[in-house]
C-alpha cells in the first residue's frame, strides 16, 4: 500500500513542479500610454459579431445532434468520422481554436470569483452544453465536436497499450491541471489552458516556437499513442469523464446481446474497453477489505494533507501573477525602477501606482493564492484518494463493454461487432452465425 502511495505522490510531484516551473513566465498587460514602442502583432482571433457567436453554439448543437443520431441510430463509425472533419475544420482551423469548451471553465471561475467579469454568453453554453449531452448520451463532445480531440484522433497510426499502472497515474494530471486552472483564473493571474494548449499554433497557423514545436510533438506522439492530450492532460476531458459515468445512455459495443465472440477485444486505441472478469477475480479477499478500509481511512488525511501542501505553496504559485513577479523584481533591485528600456518597469511607472502599492496588491493576489491553495490541494488529495479506493472496488461483467469514464465514443469498437451485420466476415466462417 504504502509503495503505491509513494509512486502516486512521485509523479504527481514531478508532473506539477515541471508546470508549475513552466507557468512562472512574466505576463504584464499591454501599456495604456504612448511611446515609440510598437506592440507585436499577434495571432489571436479577432472578435466575433454577437450574432457568429451564437452560430457558433448553433454549430456546436448541430455536431453533437448528428453524432447522438449516427451512434444510437446507424451505428456508423464512418459517419462520426465525417462529423469529426467538418468540426475540425469549422472550431478548428476556420474558428481558430476559440470559442473552445476547454478553456471555458476558465471563464467561468474568473466570472464567479471577479465580480467585474461578465462571463460571454457563448462561452458559457460552450461550458454547459457539453456537459449537459454527456449526462444523457456519453462523451459525444469527445467523438466529434472538439479540434483538439479530432486532430488527434485522424492520426492514429499504429496505437500501442500503456501499462494499466500508469494510465492510472498519469490520468490523474488532468484533474490536477483543471484545479490549477481554476485557481490561476480565480486570481486573476492567467487562462493557463489557453496560454499552454498544443494545437493553438497549429490552428492558426503561427505562434511561439516552443508551442509549435509541442504542437507537432503531441501529433507525432499521438501516431502511436492514441490521443495523448485528451487521456492524460485534457482538464475539461476530466469533467466529462466524470459525467459520462452516469450517462443516461451510452454508446455499447454491440446493438443487442453481447455473444462473446472477443473481435472488439482489441478495436479501442485508448484502452476503454473492459473485458468480462472471472469468477476468482470477482471474490474478495481479507486483504482486499483491509485495503479498502485502509484508503477510505486515508481520504480525510489526504485532503487535509494536500490542502496543507498546497496552500504552503502559495508564494511560489503566485508567482506566475504579474503584481507579484514585478514586485518581487523591484524589492530585489530597487535601482531597476529607473530603468527605461524595461517594458514592464515602464508600464508600472506609468500607471501611477507607487511601490508601496504595488506591494499591497501583491500582498492581497498570494493571499488569494494562500485560501485557494487549501482547495486545490484538498481538491487534489480527495482525487488521489479516490483513485487508490477504486483499485480494490470489483465489478463483475460477462460481457465486453465500452468503460462510460475513459470512451469518447467514436465508434471504432461497433465496427468490429458482427451483431446485426449479415456480411460481416465473422458469419463467413460459420454460416450458423448469420442469425446473429
Amino acid at each position: 500500500m504504502i509503495k503505491n502511495v509513494t509512486g502516486y505522490f512521485f509523479v504527481l510531484f514531478f508532473v506539477c513542479f515541471s508546470f508549475i516551473a513552466h507557468a512562472q513566465q512574466q505576463r504584464f498587460p499591454k501599456p495604456e500610454f504612448e511611446t515609440e514602442y510598437q506592440m507585436p502583432e499577434t495571432s489571436s482571433p479577432m472578435p466575433r459579431a454577437p450574432f457568429m457567436e451564437y452560430v457558433d453554439v448553433m454549430v456546436l448543437i448541430l455536431v453533437m445532434g448528428v453524432t447522438i443520431w449516427l451512434i444510437f441510430k446507424k451505428r456508423s463509425r464512418k459517419g462520426i468520422f465525417w462529423v469529426a472533419v467538418f468540426a475540425l475544420l469549422y472550431f478548428g482551423f476556420y474558428r481558430q481554436g476559440c470559442i473552445c469548451a476547454i478553456g471555458a471553465v476558465q471563464n467561468l471561475a474568473l466570472g464567479i470569483f471577479n465580480p467585474g467579469y461578465a462571463i460571454p454568453i457563448s462561452a458559457l453554453a460552450f461550458f454547459v452544453i457539453p456537459l449537459l449531452v454527456t449526462l444523457f448520451a456519453g462523451r459525444i463532445f469527445c467523438a466529434s465536436a472538439c479540434p483538439l480531440g479530432v486532430i488527434q484522433d485522424i492520426l492514429i497510426v499504429k496505437p500501442i497499450k500503456i501499462a494499466p499502472w500508469i494510465q492510472k497515474t498519469l490520468g490523474l494530471f488532468p484533474f490536477i491541471y483543471l484545479g490549477l486552472a481554476v485557481l490561476y483564473a480565480a486570481t486573476g493571474t492567467d487562462f493557463i489552458i489557453c496560454r499552454y494548449d498544443p494545437f493553438i499554433g497549429i490552428f492558426r497557423m503561427g505562434a511561439e516556437f516552443h508551442m509549435i514545436v509541442l504542437g507537432i510533438s503531441f501529433l507525432l506522439m499521438g501516431m502511436f499513442v492514441a490521443r495523448p492530450y485528451c487521456r492524460f492532460i485534457c482538464p475539461y476531458g476530466a469533467m466529462l469523464n466524470i459525467g459520462s459515468r452516469f450517462s443516461k445512455n451510452h454508446l455499447s459495443i454491440t446493438p443487442k446481446e453481447c455473444i462473446n465472440c472477443k473481435l472488439c477485444k482489441d478495436s479501442c486505441p485508448f484502452d476503454a474497453i473492459d473485458f468480462p472478469t472471472e469468477e476468482k477475480e470477482n471474490k474478495p479477499v481479507k486483504s482486499d477489505t483491509r485495503r479498502f478500509l485502509t484508503y477510505a481511512a486515508m481520504i480525510p488525511l489526504l485532503v487535509v494533507l494536500g490542502g496543507w501542501a498546497v496552500s504552503a505553496s502559495y508564494k511560489t504559485l503566485s508567482k506566475a501573477h504579474s503584481d507579484v513577479s514585478l514586485a518581487n523584481l523591484l524589492i530585489a533591485n530597487p535601482e531597476k525602477m529607473s530603468e527605461t528600456d524595461n517594458l514592464d518597469i515602464e508600464t508600472f511607472m506609468a500607471s501611477g501606482r507607487t511601490l508601496e502599492m504595488l506591494m499591497q496588491d501583491a500582498t492581497l493576489v498570494q493571499e488569494k493564492f494562500r485560501k485557494g491553495g487549501w482547495w486545490l490541494g484538498g481538491f487534489i488529495g480527495l482525487v488521489i484518494g479516490l483513485t487508490l479506493l477504486n483499485q480494490v472496488i470489483y465489478r463483475r461483467r460477462d460481457i465486453y463493454e465500452a468503460n462510460r469514464g475513459n470512451c469518447y465514443s467514436c465508434g471504432r469498437c461497433m465496427e468490429y461487432c458482427p451483431v446485426g451485420k449479415p456480411d460481416h466476415p465473422y458469419h463467413q466462417l460459420d454460416p450458423k452465425n448469420q442469425n446473429l
